[in-house]
């Protein structure tokens, strides 16, 4: 009977996607797969506007961390001792998370709340707007194309920006598609 536990380990940032195929196909060949069942980069998935196109792209959750599943529950078994020298043996691996070197385990909380992160921004992709409360934008379409306001409010999971423009000498909300202003 296995115990798994997820377990997040350090690895070399800007690498986390080479790493995580590196030791799984790793682990596939020493056949550990009993021991270590999943690796995986926690990423979510958002939409992310670059040069006036939107594209889907992946966003590390924690750069420089991957999550491992295994079952570490027995230290002293030949099979744990020989995944963890494998994984350690995998180039870019760090070591796990805990004290003295010892694998802390997550809780079952944080797993969940990090794979439902991942599900939910699998069908639903989180808009990634590089504005924040009190820039300065200028407004590129519809009917206030071309006044200039202030970020008042940004709602990632809508994809809206609200602005406070000056109409008629007087601060109005507005609330805009994130396409519809750029910075000033």
């Amino acid at each position: 009977m296995s115990s798994y536990e997820w377990y997040f380990v350090r690895c070399q940032s800007g690498r986390e996607d080479s790493i995580c195929k590196q030791l799984i196909k790793s682990i596939g060949a020493a056949g550990l797969q009993e021991v270590v069942p999943q690796i995986l980069v926690p990423v979510e998935r958002v939409t992310d506007l670059r040069g006036g196109k939107k594209r889907i792209v992946n966003k590390k959750l924690y750069p420089g961390y991957l999550m491992i599943q295994a079952d570490l529950s027995d230290p002293e078994s030949p099979q744990t001792i020989n995944a963890r020298s494998t994984l350690r043996g995998t180039r870019g691996f760090g070591d796990f998370l805990g004290m003295g070197g010892e694998p802390t385990p997550l809780s079952e909380g944080e797993v969940t709340s990090i794979l439902s992160r991942m599900s939910e921004s699998e069908d639903r992709p989180q808009v990634a707007i590089s504005l924040k409360k009190g820039d300065v934008v200028k407004v590129k379409s519809g009917a206030f194309d071309g006044f200039d306001g202030a970020v008042d409010e940004i709602s990632p999971e809508k994809g809206t920006v609200r602005v406070i423009v000056t109409i008629f000498g007087r601060p109005t909300p507005v609330e805009l598609e994130y396409w519809e202003v750029e910075a000033v």
